[in-house]
C-alpha cells in the first residue's frame, strides 16, 4: 500500500545521472502530527513505528518529473520539530524553500487551530509567496473506535474534510490533501501536487520565482 516511486527511482537512476531540476519541500506543523511518518512512508517506503521528536532532518530523493517524465528532479524534503521549544532555530530550514506542506492531525484540534494561529503566520513571515498546501494527516483514525472513544470522551471528534477544507481556503492554500502514512493512502498524491506547485516557478539556474529567503 506505501508509495514506491520515490526510493525506486532513487536506487535505480541517482547513481547514473545528474538531476534536470532541484526542489527543496519543508513541512511544518504540530509535533507528533505525522510529519516524520509522511516522509519517510514517501522516501524510504517504510513506516516507523516508534515516535522519535524530529530536531531537524532532511531527505533528498530522486524522481521522474511529474510534468515530464524524462526529466529526473532532485527532491530535497526537509523535515522540522514542532515543539515551541525550537521555534528560534526552525526558520533556519526555511532558506531556499519552492514549497511548504502544513500538516496537522485529524485526531488532534489544537493541530488545526495552530495551522491559522502558528504555523501559516510563521510561513507568511519567513516564506511569503511560497506556494503552501494543508495535509490533514492520520486519516485512518477518523474510523477507528478507540480514537473516536477517546475524542468523544473530551467532548469533541476527528476533523472532518469539509473543516479542514474551511481552513484551507482561509489560509490560502493552493491544494488542501488528506492522507493515511499508516495505510499508504493519499501519501503519493500529497508530494505529487506539491512538486506540480514548485514547477510553476521554473526550475533552479533557469530563472526561479519568488522564494524563502531567511535574513
Amino acid at each position: 500500500m506505501y508509495n514506491p516511486t520515490a526510493q525506486t527511482y532513487n536506487e535505480s537512476n541517482a547513481p547514473t545521472r545528474r538531476p534536470d531540476i532541484k526542489r527543496k519541500l519543508v513541512v511544518v506543523g504540530d509535533g507528533g502530527c505525522g510529519k516524520t511518518c509522511l516522509l519517510t512512508v514517501y522516501a524510504e517506503n517504510r513506516f516507523p513505528e516508534e515516535y522519535v521528536p524530529t530536531v531537524f532532518e532532511n531527505l533528498i530523493t530522486m524522481i521522474p518529473s511529474p510534468n515530464d517524465p524524462t526529466k529526473i528532479i532532485e527532491l530535497a524534503l526537509w523535515d522540522t520539530a514542532g515543539q515551541e521549544d525550537f521555534d528560534r532555530l526552525r526558520p533556519l530550514s526555511y532558506n531556499d524553500t519552492d514549497v511548504i506542506l502544513i500538516v496537522f492531525a485529524c485526531n488532534h484540534r489544537p493541530s488545526l487551530l495552530n495551522v491559522q494561529d502558528k504555523w501559516f503566520p510563521e510561513m507568511a513571515h519567513f516564506c511569503e509567496s511560497v506556494p503552501i498546501l494543508l495535509i490533514c494527516t492520520k486519516t485512518d483514525l477518523r474510523s477507528d473506535p478507540q480514537t473516536q472513544s477517546l475524542m468523544a470522551a473530551q467532548g469533541t471528534k476527528p476533523i472532518t474534510s469539509i473543516e479542514g477544507e474551511k481552513v484551507s481556503k482561509e489560509i490560502g492554500a493552493k491544494r488542501y490533501l488528506e492522507c493515511s502514512a499508516k495505510e499508504g493512502w493519499g501519501v503519493k498524491e500529497v508530494f505529487d501536487n506539491a512538486i506540480k506547485e514548485s514547477l510553476k516557478k521554473g526550475g533552479r539556474g533557469k530563472g526561479r520565482g519568488k522564494k524563502c529567503v531567511v535574513l
